[in-house]
């Protein structure tokens, strides 16, 4: 023994005690620091006493007191079967420090040691402990079921201040590791009463103590020594392995300790037999497993399939628990051996491909595991409550041996096939679509539960394509045929989206069939409706309910797919033109319905929501132009008769028109407006003058009369047939066809004058069938009531004001009037043909039409009660005579429109072949024409030589400037 000593510190009482134990250097600086030990032993670990003046002690129990004015620092202590051991630093009142720090062990055992004032003898720790108390050493046990282990010797006390620390340097030279995957190993496993617990306390150290020079202490641990062993001890230690290994997995008691065991292959290793171990382990193994598959599964083959199905997985689960046993008692060969040889397989992974060789690779249990799983999940199918942890439990067995592809999912896979193609031509058969599409969602739902619990999740795709080819995929043509037309009728919507979501696993193929079905429905509907001439009243707004109820289909059943909005919209759009310009004429015409004051049938909110569908529909016309051309008509006569429901209702219109077709659409329909606006301001303006004349000449101009005149610009109104006003008659084209009253002319000509004053060069000419007038007209007893009427019906009721006649024939109105035959016998029919109790006028013979002879009479028996009676609304009707009017207005802006067209393009292009301006000209156009119409119209226009055509090339054009 070697001991040093600087100044300031004195050692006594340094003993070595026991025959293998020996102190190799001590060295102590001024402060009595206990810089390094080196103990090279064979035997027990033993430190009896070695202590300094300060009574620091450092004894087998690891207990440390220290002098007040003393610091001891054990920096470094190999344990030849690796024990780490740590010694926190604490303080007692600020009297010392100690710390116990850096043990190396490859087996990381923890230990964690604390400072106390008093000594403690060295008897007493080790019977608080389980030690001897003759001084002869501690063993400190591995307690199962903690990763890491914790041993206070002492009571925990204040963390204390750093007086001073030896700076160390440790290199370790051994397993550090392998000491801490034993004892995640021995966590997994149960405690076993019959198992002792490992003793550690008998291990070789080798310490060395380095000699401080630049005030860094280092420490070198080296490696064991290896023990010499005879093959005779080989021999022995083998056969107690092997009867260990037997009592394992005959579920008896080991006879040796685990600790035992362990050092047992330990030494077999170090004497380089590590090889033949591994091969006898294996062979016990394959013997054990034979074994149980001729006594537990062969020699019982009459159980039922759930018995045979629990025996496998209680030999799987027995096997799994022995070889982990197994596993821990041969850690070492594990982690040494085999760790460093990749083509050797591990003890696991070695037992698992025994397991699956002798066991599940015998053709008997193969095949009756593979079908009696089969069977067990069929009858889950077919509603028989079956053991999913024995079969979650079993195909993760399968997964873990690597065979679940080979051996089960294929098989599976197949009896799926077979189920679901028999089920699928029966049921899609038999059952209507809403049963048959509930049927397939439930199957799915089952599918991808069993995925979840028990099935491989890798079996997922190949399962889960198998329900969709064969119930979906295969018979997706008979159901959605026959049955998607009724789920749309019957507004179905929870059965659509169910249809959508079944048909959209299957991909392009489904959503494609689905939407040519859909797009069919919607053709085959639509146009049902757009053709019904007996319905045409009824065709907008049938027409808005059945886009609205295709709307909520896309949104809510289809999820907005782009396919499905798209066949929505082009679709529709058939529908809609499939009857050419019918349409746009009824959809101006049931806008002017809900846009006439008579209408009280919505709000303004709701008002303004209707005018957003049929702008939806509006959206679809192609033949806008007809649509303007109609709406423009009934737009004027709602303004000249003031029947507009409200002017911000029209003017709201005219917005969501012109966002939809431009400001060019609604140019000419916002100059009505300003027309209306202006009359009012001339209005305003001839009275005054009028008034002014009066009180000049001292007279009065008709004072009991309101007159009211609206100047309309033409080419933003209607063509109408026009005439000039004489002094009492009405000439068109210099012929008189009417004789207006007196005083009407008088005011008509005042007002002539006026206006071509005010505006120089302009010239007015006049609408009589747009007037209407309020008439106040006197029926027996003394009735009075207010008349609406138009102006050729004034005329005619004022003839009936000649006290010497109060009948007038046919003949004889016409000859006075001078009115046109057809709007006579109009204003007669409203007149004395309408309603009963409106009839202001009594014909004779009675009947609905006016003939010649017919006599007219005032009907002093009027019995309506209302004071102000409408009659004029004859004016609000279209005739036939108007609406062929119209359209041969509609087609005649098309001609001029087609030659602007070829006129604009060929002044562009110069030069154009006969089919590049036909496409040119189907771009610009915005209404539907043919290519026979653009070639005639090509044609009149080559003959006022606009185009010629080329010299060389007949299907070539070119401009002429």
């Amino acid at each position: 023994m070697t001991l040093a000593v600087d100044d300031g510190a004195n050692t006594t009482n340094v003993t070595a005690a026991g025959d293998h134990c020996k102190v190799s250097s001590v060295e102590l600086d001024e402060v009595g620091d206990l810089a390094g030990v080196d103990i090279k032993n064979d035997g027990v670990i033993d430190l009896k006493n070695v202590s300094t003046s300060g009574e620091a002690h450092l004894s087998a129990d690891l207990a440390v007191n220290l002098d007040e004015a003393l610091l001891a620092d054990l920096a470094g202590l190999g344990v030849g079967e690796g024990v780490l051991q740590t010694v926190t630093k604490e303080e007692d009142e600020g009297k010392g420090l100690a710390e116990l720090r850096n043990i190396a062990g490859s087996e990381c055992l923890i230990l964690s040691l604390t400072k106390k004032r008093n000594h403690r003898n060295v008897n007493t720790f080790q019977e608080e402990t389980g030690g001897a108390g003759n001084g002869s050493g501690l063993r400190f046990p591995i307690i199962r079921g903690s990763s890491k282990r914790s041993l206070s010797l002492f009571s925990d006390i204040s963390a204390p201040e750093v007086l001073k620390r030896s700076k160390m340097e440790c290199k370790i030279i051994d397993e550090d590791m392998m000491m801490d995957e034993l004892d995640d190993d021995l966590d997994e496993m149960p405690p076993s009463p019959s198992t002792p617990v490992p003793n550690f306390a008998n291990s070789p150290v080798a310490l060395r103590a380095i000699p401080r020079s630049t005030g860094t202490k280092k420490i070198a641990i080296k490696n064991f020594r290896k023990r010499g062993n005879s093959e005779n001890n080989e021999a022995v230690e083998w056969k107690s392995l092997e009867d260990a290994v037997s009592a394992i997995h005959t579920h008896q008691s080991i006879q040796h300790s685990l600790e035992e065991l362990y050092k047992m292959v330990t030494n077999v290793c170090t004497n380089e037999k590590a090889s033949e171990m591994y091969d006898k382990l294996l062979a016990l193994s394959k013997q054990h497993l034979t074994n149980d598959l001729n006594d537990k599964l062969i020699a019982v083959k009459d159980v039922s399939p759930v018995d045979f199905l629990r025996m496998v997985n209680q030999l799987w689960n027995n096997y799994c628990a022995q070889t982990l046993m197994i596993r821990n008692v041969f850690l070492y060969l594990d982690r040494t051996f085999i760790l460093n040889r990749p083509e050797i397989m591990s003890i696991w992974d070695g037992s698992l491909n025994i397991f699956c060789e002798v066991i599940v690779n015998n053709p008997y249990v193969r095949e009756r595991l593979v079908k009696d799983l089969i069977s067990q999940i069929a009858d889950e199918r077919n509603g028989i409550q079956m053991d999913r942890p024995l079969i979650r439990s079993l195909l993760r067995m399968l997964s873990n041996l690597h065979i679940y592809e080979q051996v089960f999912e294929g098989a599976f896979i197949d009896s799926s096939r077979e189920l679901y193609q028999t089920e699928g031509i029966n049921l899609s058969r038999d059952l209507e679509i809403t049963a048959y599409l509930n049927h397939v969602k439930r199957r799915l739902d089952e599918e991808f539960d069993r995925i979840q619990v028990y099935l491989d999740v890798g079996t997922k795709k190949p399962l889960i394509s198998v329900v969709e080819e064969t119930l979906i995929t295969s018979h997706m043509k008979a159901f959605v045929s026959k049955g998607l037309d009724s789920l749309i009728d019957g507004d179905r919507l929870e059965d659509l989206t169910l249809l959508f979501k079944i048909l959209d696993r299957v991909g392009i193929d489904g959503l494609t069939l689905l939407k040519t079905h859909f797009t069919d429905y919607i053709k085959k509907h639509g146009k049902a409706i757009v053709m019904d001439t007996n319905r045409e009243k009824e065709m907008v707004p049938d027409l808005i309910k059945f886009k609205n109820k295709l709307d909520r289909i896309v949104s809510t059943c289809f999820g907005n797919n782009d396919k499905m909005i798209q066949s929505l919209k082009d679709s529709f759009d058939y529908c809609v033109n499939a009857r050419q310009n019918k349409p746009a004429e009824l959809i101006a015409k049931y806008i002017d319905m809900k846009l006439r004051s008579g209408n009280k049938e919505a709000s303004d909110e709701e008002l303004d929501q209707i005018m957003d569908k049929l702008i939806t529909l509006f959206r679809f016309i192609h033949g806008k132009d007809v649509f303007e051309a109609f709406y423009k008509k009934d737009l004027a006569k709602r303004l000249l008769h003031s029947k507009s429901a409200s002017v911000d209702a029209e003017k709201a219109m005219l917005c969501k028109l012109k966002q939809e077709c431009g400001a060019g659409f609604t140019q000419r329909l916002e100059g009505m407006f300003k027309d209306m606006e202006m009359s009012k301001d001339l209005g305003i303006a001839f009275k005054k003058h009028t008034e002014a004349e009066a009180k000049e000449r001292d007279e009065q101009l008709c004072s009991n009369a309101e007159f009211n005149i609206s100047i309309l610009t033409m080419g933003q109104w209607p063509n109408y047939e026009y005439a000039e006003a004489t002094k009492y008659c009405s000439v068109q084209f210099g012929v008189e066809i009417a004789t207006l009253p007196k005083d009407l002319c008088l005011y008509l000509n005042a007002y002539q004058n006026f206006y071509v004053n005010k505006h120089n060069g302009r010239k007015l000419q006049w609408q009589h069938s747009l007037g209407h007038c309020l008439v106040k007209g006197t029926f027996g007893r003394g009735v009075t009531k207010e008349l609406q009427v138009s102006l050729f019906q004034t005329m005619i009721l004022l003839l009936f004001n000649d006290p010497a006649k109060k009948s007038w024939t046919l003949e004889e109105i016409e000859a006075e009037t001078r009115i046109d035959k057809k709007e006579l016998n109009r204003s007669l029919v409203s007149m004395a043909c309408g309603r009963k109790d409106y009839r202001v006028l009594s014909k004779f013979p009675k009947g609905r039409d006016v003939e010649k002879g017919d006599r007219f009479e005032v009907n002093d028996q009027l019995s309506v009660n209302l004071y102000r009676i409408k009659i004029n609304q004859v004016q609000l009707k279209e005739t036939e005579e108007e609406h062929a009017q119209t359209e041969e207005q509609v087609n005649q802006d098309r001609v001029y429109a087609v030659d602007a067209a070829v006129v604009r393009v060929m002044k562009t292009r110069k030069m154009l072949s006969h089919s590049d301006l036909i496409q040119e000209l189907f771009k610009q156009l915005r209404f539907p024409v043919n290519a026979t119409d653009l070639k005639t119209r090509i044609a009149s226009l080559m003959e006022r030589e606009f185009i010629t055509r080329d010299a060389n090339d007949p299907n070539t054009y070119h401009y002429v400037a």
